[in-house]
């Protein structure tokens, strides 16, 4: 299967004018395209250890936004001066690639008000089904972003080894328990909105992690404001300040960046293997120990499992198709 073809060449492009975001104007067929990606991106965001950016990196817009979250900053409001009024706002929205940010959102949003029940059910009932299909898909993404990397070298390699420690060191951490103050849970936002962009790692399993998982959950679910924004302010400030290097490191750097990035996606594998079992080797929701198929209480379900494997390699091998064909259009 063809990887994305890279935006960027194979040696480490010029620099590109600061902030500066190409203007892009997409037909109505390929906004509908951004939406149903972003729908992907959403349903990958909700499990905890498989992350959006992995999704947007292997269907060909990962670049292009984190483009446009870079873009956003002080200088917005200079672009607004100097045009005024509607032509001003107008000017920001191209600026910032207003258009497809929001279609992206809507997708992101769809999947957690339509998905969300249904994968979380999964995960508390049928968590074997459910690896099994995200393990096939991210190994399916390693070997596809793997083909990508033109030229191998000894930097590059370094790059790819140190993504896949600092996944598997962070995948491995035991979870925090504590009662997060306001303090924290903006903390706690910033550090998952990076882990959300970054492919491999999934900002649901930092909050997790960081012990604020189910003290956002519940804030959304009681509608306490004073949480929900105090994590939508952490989660915008980690998000400008983080995509701002990104941008630049992709801009300058893709291809070792992409080896970076790979690293990362590998290195997550450990935290979707699909046979869990809890400390006392029985299955319940805290079911978060690896084991071999064989030493699964259920038994290994060969056809079951290796079955959904393949249907989310061959899933994420058609996304990384479609990505493909629509950047050569």
């Amino acid at each position: 299967m063809t990887a994305p073809q890279s935006p960027r060449p194979t040696q480490p492009s010029a620099p590109l004018e600061q902030d500066t975001v190409p203007v892009r104007t997409d037909s109505p067929k390929q906004l509908v395209g951004i939406y149903v990606r972003g729908m992907a991106m959403g349903a990958a965001d909700i499990v905890p250890g498989v992350s959006g950016g992995t999704i947007a990196l292997i269907a060909g817009i990962y670049e292009r936004l984190i483009n446009a979250l870079g873009s956003i900053g002080p200088n917005l409001w200079t672009i607004f001066q100097q045009e005024g009024g509607v032509k001003g706002f107008a000017a920001i929205w191209r600026q910032v690639d207003a258009t497809f940010l929001l279609c992206l959102l809507l997708g992101i949003a769809t999947s957690f008000a339509t998905l969300a029940g249904i994968i979380k059910h999964l995960l508390d009932n049928q968590p074997l089904l459910i690896w099994s299909f995200f393990f096939g898909l991210v190994v399916a993404t390693v070997f596809i972003l793997l083909s990508e990397i033109k030229r191998w070298n000894i930097g590059r390699v370094a790059l790819f080894a140190t993504g896949l420690i600092a996944a598997v060191v962070i995948s491995s951490m035991p979870l925090l328990t504590t009662t997060p103050s306001l303090p924290y849970l903006f903390f706690a936002g910033a550090i998952a909105i990076c882990a959300m962009i970054l492919p491999g790692i999934s900002g649901s399993f930092i909050l997790l992690l960081l012990g604020a998982y189910d003290a956002v959950l519940e804030a959304v679910d009681t509608m306490n404001l004073s949480a929900i924004f105090t994590v939508i302010a952490g989660m915008a400030a980690g998000l400008l300040l983080f995509t701002r290097a990104l941008k630049w490191l992709l801009s300058h750097y893709y291809q070792a960046t992409l080896a970076l990035l790979t690293g990362f996606i590998a290195g997550s594998l450990i935290k979707v293997w699909p046979w869990k079992v809890d400390a006392l080797g029985s299955l319940n929701t805290e079911a978060v120990h690896n084991v071999m198929p064989w030493q699964y209480p259920t038994g290994a379900q060969w056809s079951t499992t290796v079955g959904l494997m393949l249907l989310g390699a061959i899933l994420v091998s058609l996304l990384s198709w479609w990505g493909n064909r629509t950047n050569r259009v």
